[in-house]
């Protein structure tokens, strides 16, 4: 029987165009569906260079692997994949390797590589960004977990990763966990980046009364400098897109109520639990949150009519001021998330090498800008950089936009225009950057009430006062 250097399980799209690159690349890989139907579909798509084969049993599939055994996984994350390692595991030998490429919670994954781990099999998490474009042509792939497996991938992932200077976007991220929780917070980014692009689009629409054929160009100029990125680029074709129902723009025919899958949660979630500030990334996932009240948001609208809102004087410098807000809130977010990394990496013992995650974010994956290069540059000069924003190179950038950022708030605010993404990172700015925070007079309240100590700026130690109430 012939031998297959790979196997993938799970043939959706995803699965199958991550197959499909793996084989164009010179490698041979046989796929596994419980869907007949697409087990059959894999090898009519094959080019006849590939090395493909469609199996419809899982003891043939595992049968036909090479030792020891790569096998990866593209189901969707949870209880799918504890269901095809059940099925899959007894049937594994000493030293084979199980990836799993999809969006797991890292505390799942902690689990399975203790247990795999039990059985002297190899488990890890791979982050995939790119979607399904990118899983065909070249994504971003974030593998974690063990070296020793991850050395044996590693020709494979460089082979199938998008390039960017010839350097294939793809790197290990760390122990344990660490390809998946980089993953997360790369989503957690992506949420907080694509509701500052629907704020900016929302300004730019309500606020200078731009039609969708000049947003386009605005966003085609924008993409051709200094904010040239993938949101960017898609976020330009959209507005140029027409409705086959209507014959109208596709934009203003669809409804504005969001969707969210759990990455995005997840890293909130996580920043809460040890402890860092992602306001913006917090936001965006709460405004998706508030999209679903759309009911209630028409009820409201009616019973709090506003204003119409005045058009900005000079629709030139606007348009400049809210694109170089949108930059520096997106800054802010990659901020946000960096620090999340830097963070989580101690609490968690991952090791995670920030100059690399920067590094294969630029090419491939959703937030991929080229804004990473000049962070790449940062974590080359300090790998040990807590936060991005400490950068002396970054902070140039900031001063120098950060005037526009309090004007498009302030504009927003003024108008009774939502713009929560644009003002959660301005006031993270201004908090991080800040040297005293009234935080003092909540330590104060809390002992009052609660006893709860405070710290003082005079000298070391804990403290409680006996506060006393003053009777008017």
């Amino acid at each position: 029987m012939e031998r297959y250097n790979y196997g993938m399980v799970g043939l959706g799209v995803m699965g199958r165009n991550l197959l499909y690159n793996i084989a164009d690349n010179g490698f041979s890989i046989a796929g596994f569906d419980l869907d007949e139907e697409k087990v059959k579909e894999l090898e009519e798509g094959a080019t006849s260079t590939m090395k493909v084969k469609g199996i419809g049993s899982l003891e043939d599939f595992v049968a036909a692997l090479e030792s020891p055994r790569k096998i990866i996984l593209m189901v969707p994350a949870g209880k799918p994949v504890d269901a095809v390692l059940e099925n899959i595991t007894p049937l594994l030998s000493k030293g084979d390797i199980v990836i799993d490429a999809g969006n797991s919670y890292f505390e799942d994954t902690n689990r399975r590589v203790a247990d795999l781990g039990s059985k002297n099999l190899h488990f890890m998490g791979m982050g995939v960004s790119g979607g399904e474009k990118g899983a065909r042509t070249g994504p971003s792939i974030m593998p974690g977990g063990d070296l020793e497996a991850f050395n044996l991938l590693q020709p494979m992932l460089e082979a199938i990763a998008a390039k960017v200077d010839n350097e294939a976007c793809t790197a290990y991220m760390g122990k344990g966990s660490a390809g998946n929780y980089v993953k997360m917070v790369h989503n957690g980014i992506e949420y907080a980046i694509m509701q500052l692009i629907s704020e900016a689009y929302d300004l730019l629409k309500r606020g200078a009364k731009l039609n969708n054929d000049q947003l386009y160009e605005v966003f085609r100029e924008w993409n051709n400098g200094e904010m040239n990125s993938f949101l960017i680029e898609i976020t330009r074709d959209i507005f140029q897109q027409k409705d086959t129902f209507t014959d109208q723009y596709l934009i203003d025919q669809i409804l504005d109520k969001a969707g969210a899958k759990g990455t995005g949660k997840w890293t909130s979630e996580q920043a809460m639990e040890i402890g860092v500030s992602i306001p913006t990334i917090d936001i965006a996932v709460t405004s998706r949150i508030l999209s679903a009240y759309k009911e209630e948001r028409v009820q409201a609208s009616q019973l709090y009519p506003k204003a119409e809102i005045a058009t900005p004087e000079n629709t030139d410098q606007f348009i400049k001021e809210v694109g170089d807000a949108l930059y520096l809130a997106t800054l802010i977010s990659y901020a946000q998330g960096l620090a999340l990394l830097v963070k989580a990496s101690e609490e968690y013992k991952f090791e995670i090498p920030l100059k690399d995650v920067v590094k294969i974010w630029r090419g491939g994956c959703i937030i991929r800008s080229v804004l990473l290069e000049k962070f790449y540059t940062a974590y080359t000069k300090d790998p040990n950089l807590s936060n991005i924003l400490l950068d002396a190179d970054i902070a140039a950038i900031v001063k120098e936009k950060i005037g526009s950022l309090r004007k498009t708030a302030a504009f927003a605010v003024s108008s009774g225009v939502s713009g929560l993404g644009l003002q959660t990172a301005l006031g993270y700015f201004d908090a991080y950057t800040t040297e005293y925070l009234p935080i003092n007079l909540i330590q104060a309240q809390r002992d009052y009430f609660g006893a709860h100590t405070y710290q003082r700026l005079d000298r070391e130690g804990v403290f409680h006062t006996s506060w006393q109430s003053v009777n008017q």
